[in-house]
């Protein structure tokens, strides 16, 4: 049996480690725990299983393909992690519920929660080096796509209208009617993709495209694995707290706007 991951950072280096070559509903296993991470110490085997869209002996499987006895065994790590003071906030928002039942005004604040937590989550584990890297790759791009679809459309749409006010030639591959965008992306341009678990698959198709033509390729996601692995490919990883089924963008949106600004003045620096 492989060593075992004794911490949440080692947790997810292993992911990276095993992600290529899993079987699907492996895969599945992982990406679901890579962007959920936060209810691992709170939730049942069976419930995790359950948002992955496999039965809980695939994710029993999983654990021990990660090194771990069990679920268990692998649970230890992240209520060990809530523990240390990490934020839980789960179960804030679940006391915010039982206190305020059906009233908007406590809905409103759940999701003010949700969204605090996703920030402060966001600021605490963003990789730095991995944020100079894509404004580098984006501010040296003679033209970057903007490719989000479903849920992730407002922040490809944002990202459009920001270069545009700031003057950086920007497409937005928005899919009305069907059209097939790929072609117009050039060597020397760039594609920022926003996309969550199960991923778009035409944004699948178009990043995948990008990294056959090794086109930089910056990717948003809930996952840090990502839903395409290639050289020319970088994730960065932004968590957004669900409340009840629903899942607001807040970080997505912080992140995106932090892309688009600091793209604005690496360029202005070097022109």
């Amino acid at each position: 049996m492989t060593a075992k991951p004794q911490s949440v950072e080692d947790f997810h280096a292993r992911l990276h480690e095993v992600s290529e070559g899993l079987p699907k509903r492996m895969r599945q296993c992982a990406d679901y725990l890579a962007a959920n991470t936060d209810r691992v110490a709170l939730s049942t085997v069976a419930e995790l299983a359950t948002g992955a869209g496999v039965a809980p002996s695939a994710m029993m499987r999983f654990c021990q393909i990660m090194g771990y006895s069990g679920y268990s065994d692998m649970q230890q790590i992240f209520r060990a992690a809530v523990s240390s003071g990490l934020p839980d906030y789960a179960s804030r928002i679940s006391a915010l519920r039982d206190r305020g039942a059906d009233s908007p005004s406590a809905l409103l604040a759940e999701f003010v929660d949700a969204g605090r937590g996703s920030l402060e989550t966001l600021a605490n584990k963003v990789d730095a080096a991995a944020l100079d890297q894509a404004v580098a790759a984006l501010a040296g791009a003679e033209m970057i796509h903007l490719a989000g679809l479903r849920r992730a459309f407002p922040v490809s749409a944002y990202l459009a209208y920001a270069f545009e006010k700031m003057g950086h030639p920007a497409m937005l591959h928005d899919g009305v009617g069907a059209l097939q965008q790929a072609a117009s992306i050039r060597i020397g341009d760039a594609l920022i993709a926003t996309t969550f678990t199960p991923y778009s698959d035409e944004t699948v198709a178009l990043i995948q495209t990008c990294v056959d033509r090794d086109i930089p390729v910056v990717v948003l996601t809930d996952s840090p694995l990502g839903p395409v692995q290639g050289a020319s490919v970088l994730t960065l990883p932004v968590a957004e707290a669900d409340v009840g089924a629903f899942r607001a963008l807040s970080a997505t949106h912080c992140l995106a706007i932090t892309l688009a600004v600091a793209v604005g003045a690496a360029k202005s620096r070097a022109s």
